[in-house]
């Protein structure tokens, strides 16, 4: 099996925290850490990436800490479905986690939606 550099790009951003927006306090903050592979975590990761501004409130967040609605009929109550999700602002709704590169990109993608509806160009 090849071995997946995003991967290891994405396990070697544990603890780091970027400000990414000097002049507004915009930053974000990565947690990745291997976990044994569940129904939960089927591939193996527990994970947490954020975008916060200067005070610190959550604006994206993409992570696998807790199970959230979103699914309809007999798995909707189940609590062994993955627990991928993600925030934007004050929603939260599932997300398809299909391998790292995509959780990067896909984080990547919303900071740039949020920060560019604040009026930050980076």
């Amino acid at each position: 099996m090849a071995r997946d550099r995003s991967l290891d790009t994405l396990l070697d951003l544990d603890g780091e925290v970027f400000v990414i927006d000097p002049s507004g306090g915009h930053w974000v903050k990565f947690i990745v850490r291997r976990v044994s592979e569940t129904s939960e975590r089927p591939h193996g990761l527990s994970y947490s990436l954020t975008l916060h501004d200067a005070a610190g409130e959550r604006l994206v967040g993409f992570d696998n800490a807790h199970a959230v609605a979103g699914q309809s009929g007999p798995a909707a109550g189940a609590t062994t479905r993955p627990h991928d999700h993600k925030h934007r602002l004050r929603t939260v709704r599932p997300y398809d986690y299909r391998d790292a590169a995509s959780l990067l990109a896909d984080f990547w993608k919303d900071v740039e939606a949020v920060l560019a509806e604040r009026g930050v160009e980076l």
